[in-house]
Order: C-alpha cells, then structure tokens, then sequence
C-alpha cells in the first residue's frame, strides 16, 4: 500500500465462497504490474456502508456481486453517494440490478420498485427472474455505438460471463427518460449494461468482467475503472485544502 495511490471501495459481503471476490486481489496485483495502476483497495461491508460518507473520499467504488446482500440500504447509499459525488463507479451482476433501483427510486421517483431476490412478493419489481437462469453461462453481448461501454471495451460486440438469476424488465422507458443510458443488450434485446453519461466513469453490467480468463489480463471495464480512479486521484490532489 502507498499513499499515493488511488483508494477504492469494494462494496460487499466479502466471501470466499463468490468467484469473483476471491479474483479481486489478482486483479489488483495485475492492474499494478501489467498497467501500472496500483489501487489500494478496502473492502466495506453493505452493513458498514450504510454510515453517511462512508464511501466518501474514494477514489472509485465498485459494487461486486454476491446479492442478497446483508444490507441493501447500505449498497444503495455506496451507489448513490458514488452518483451524486462523482466518484468513478463500477457495478457488476448485483451492483448493476442495485444500481438501477436506487436511480429508479431515487432520480426517477419510483420508490416502490423492488428486487424479486429480496422482496419476492412485491407488486413493482424493477428486477426480476430471468426467464432463463444465465448462472454459470456465457453470451454475447451488443454494445452501443458512442457510449462508454463501446469506448472501454473496445468493440461492439463481445462475449462474457455471467452468474446471476434476476435482470431489470420493467420501467426501463423511465430510467431513459431521466438520463439513464442502456448501452449494452443480448441477442434478444434485452438490458445487459447501462452507464451515466455526464459522471466521470459510472458503468455497470449484469455480467462479471472480474471472471474474464484467469484474471492475469484485467478485463478493459476493470482497468477503465483502475484509470478514472488514479485520474480522480490526481484532480483531487489538485484542490486546494481547506
């Protein structure tokens, strides 16, 4: 760990029992020797994260999977703090479905919605059951032209690994209209990756890119996040103190 380097905030109920928390400290250990992108990363439990500011002063949140999560009040205030302060976001399988509801709550007033994995019984489910389980699948993935994702991964079309059950179906017209973009779609059209045009880096994808090859080669998403870090790094050394 140096003082110099980019702080991040991994929101979640670290486990060893999820892949992609147990790829974490690969990942880290690549983006350092591969990219130079050296992160000095804290894990924040969703119970912890709960407490106003405490993802404040990152340099860059991520949301990893592994829903339900302890405390869904805590990964929703890590998201909208990260939203409404700037700070580069990234938000994989569940942070991705948490990232929509607590835009669709907070920016778009649907403050009904809910998730079907932890309210099962609600009217309004923004996410729900997919109709065909994609755990332990791969996919191809349709990326939008000019947006973020396109410009992070590179192309506009890629295949990629997911491990989830739920995805968002409805209100999507709403979360359009109130400045969400849907930048990334499967085969059938249906919602895969959305992004934040105007934040500096706010990305999320119901598929894992922490699980791409062996996690020796960051997947681009991940090291687009380690950058939009070590750059929010650098504009926050250039304001003043005080």
């Amino acid at each position: 760990m140096t003082d110099s380097a980019a702080r991040i905030a991994l929101v979640g109920d670290r486990s060893p029992g999820v892949v992609s928390h147990t790829r974490v400290p690969r990942l880290l250990d690549a983006l350092a020797e591969r990219d130079r992108l050296v992160l000095d990363a804290y894990w924040i439990p969703s119970e912890d994260a709960v407490t106003e500011g405490a993802v404040s002063g990152f340099d860059a949140v991520w949301v990893l999977p592994g829903s339900p999560y302890r405390s869904e009040e805590g990964v929703l205030a890590a998201i909208r703090t990260a939203r409404v302060e700037g700070i580069p976001f990234l938000g994989t399988c569940g942070g991705f479905q948490h990232m929509l509801l607590e835009y669709a709550r907070t920016v778009c007033g649907l403050t009904r919605v809910a998730h079907a994995e932890t309210d099962p019984d609600a009217e309004d489910l923004l996410i729900e059951p997919l109709a065909c389980s994609l755990v332990g699948h791969e996919a191809v993935v349709t990326v939008e032209p000019g947006s973020l994702a396109q410009s992070v991964i590179g192309a506009e079309r890629t295949v990629e690994r997911y491990f989830c059950a739920y995805g968002p179906s409805r209100h999507l017209d709403t979360l359009r209209a109130h400045g969400m973009r849907f930048s990334g779609y499967d085969e059938d059209g249906h919602v895969r990756m959305a992004e934040l045009p105007g934040h500096p880096f706010f990305l999320a994808s119901l598929f894992q890119p922490e699980l791409s090859g062996d996690g020796s080669r960051p997947h681009p998403m991940v090291r687009a996040l380690a950058r939009a870090a070590v750059a929010h790094t650098g504009l926050r050394a250039a304001q003043p103190a005080g």
